[in-house]
């Protein structure tokens, strides 16, 4: 697989997020937020780190970390995530800060054979942004 990838000057992180954003399908905060307010049944995943989530999140999410995704959707890996390794036929929507770091999971997640994956376009700065719900850890 990795033969094949042979670019003739290295790459960046931005050259990485504009080839999964051209494969995957995103969605805006109020096409995710209606589809919250529905009840659909899908899986959340924050894939930021544990202490941004722990900042405030969309209400509902998984905390999968984007450097342990692969491993948390693997159902052969022992410490894989159930809630997200159990969804490959379910939809999933993806946001991190910004993003850039969904879309690349979302991109993985496709190529692990997950059939319906959404990226919130934009990321968690655009839905707190565009004044949508938060949901806040508590801090001591």
């Amino acid at each position: 697989m990795y033969d094949t990838f042979k670019p003739a000057q290295p790459v960046g992180l931005m050259d990485f997020v504009r080839a999964a954003k051209s494969c995957i399908t995103e969605i805006t905060p109020q096409e995710l937020k209606t589809k919250l307010d529905a009840g659909e049944d899908f899986v959340l995943v924050d894939v930021r780190e544990a202490a941004e989530f722990e900042h405030g999140h969309i209400g509902g999410a998984h905390l999968v970390p984007r450097g342990i995704i692969e491993a948390a959707a693997d159902t052969s890996y022992p410490k894989h995530y159930a809630p997200l390794s159990g969804a490959r036929d379910r939809q999933i929507a993806l946001y991190c800060a910004t993003s850039g770091r969904s879309a690349m999971a979302a991109a993985v997640l496709q190529m692990m054979g997950f059939k319906k994956v959404l990226n919130l376009a934009g990321g968690y700065a655009r839905w707190e942004a565009e004044g949508m719900p938060l949901a806040r850890e508590a801090e001591y």
